[in-house]
């Protein structure tokens, strides 16, 4: 599967903007220039605690917090593979004090839901690309010994349907990756799907699921301490955060390149200036050490993209996972 021009050219804005410092390195103090916010902003993370959306939400939450003197409290909704949260917040009140923190997967969901309550291009505005993570192929140690991709893909096509993978849910990117992974390698491997990546996470570390496809900012504190193993990254570039870690490429998959993502949005209607306002004090977050941090140590990109330049990308991706879906066979459970 590879990336269609249209998500190219974003992806080489985005990697652009990185290389100059782009907008996220400008900070005008706008925070003194005007009166937003007044009290508390609500950000809906629209998956359970623990999962790889919250691994960026709450250090940006602590940053905003620490920058602007208000609190940005994290509301996580999940369930429906992130389509429930996302139909909140697509209804909820546009005062300036409610933002939406989604991922790919609500690029997906158009093609996996015949009816959804919103729509991701029409009822949320989008703001700001805040990370991009490559998918990471992790199994629990005990379940699977199998020290590397090519003992693993030996043990799998032994014991066909034997072993299973865990997911954020239904038409997730976890799910669509494991689902790839399974076309690209001619493999069975049985799908077990959550609520969310964190209940799906802990139930890997826990030995109750065998593995996951999962985005490598929620996986890199229990790679790190040992709790799971990565057996590869996607991709054709190892990650500079998990040098020893093998790419797709290396291990015969050059076509499997998998990415997780995640953005910010406002409900439709929101006021110019709060939405102005919350994208200029994520790009001040952004620039901050603590975040820079964060934010490699989790093996992600920061992405310096304009709204209309993240919109852009954003109708790139829900047609092409379409197209994904489409070619897999992949159907709610």
């Amino acid at each position: 599967m590879k990336d269609c021009p249209k998500r190219r050219d974003v992806l080489r804005l985005a990697a652009a903007g990185l290389a100059t410092g782009g907008a996220w390195s400008a900070a005008p103090a706008l925070a003194q220039a005007s009166g937003w916010p007044t009290k508390p902003v609500m950000l809906i993370v629209p998956f359970p605690a623990g999962g790889g959306t919250d691994a960026f939400a709450r250090p940006l939450s602590g940053q905003f917090s620490r920058l602007t003197g208000r609190q940005l409290i994290i509301e996580n909704k999940g369930g429906a593979g992130g389509t429930l949260g996302a139909g909140i917040a697509a209804r909820a009140q546009p005062d300036g004090y409610t933002f939406f923190m989604g991922a790919v997967h609500h690029a997906i969901a158009p093609a996996m839901y015949a009816r959804l309550d919103y729509d991701i291009e029409r009822d949320l505005v989008p703001l700001a690309l805040l990370a991009n993570v490559p998918q990471v192929v992790v199994v629990n140690p005990k379940n699977v010994t199998a020290p590397d991709m090519k003992s693993f893909l030996a043990m799998v096509r032994k014991n066909p349907g034997k072993l299973n993978y865990g997911s954020a849910g239904t038409g997730t990117s976890h799910h669509l990756a494991g689902e790839l992974f399974k076309q690209q390698t001619d493999t069975f491997i049985t799908h077990i799907p959550y609520t969310g990546a964190g209940p799906a996470l802990r139930d890997l570390v826990a030995g109750q699921v065998d593995m996951m496809f999962d985005g490598l900012g929620s996986s890199a504190t229990h790679i790190k301490g040992g709790r799971i193993k990565a057996l590869m990254v996607s991709g054709s570039q190892r990650n500079p955060a998990f040098p020893d870690v093998p790419c797709a490429a290396e291990v015969g998959l050059p076509d499997y390149t998998v990415t997780t993502w995640y953005g910010l949005w406002a409900p439709k209607g929101t006021p110019t200036e709060a939405q102005n306002r919350m994208v200029e004090e994520v790009r001040r977050a952004g620039a901050t050490d603590e975040l820079k941090t964060v934010w490699a140590s989790n093996g992600a990109e920061f992405p310096s993209l304009t709204p209309a330049q993240f919109g852009s990308f954003v109708s790139a991706e829900v047609k092409r996972w379409a197209a994904v879906v489409k070619a897999s066979g992949a159907k709610l459970d």
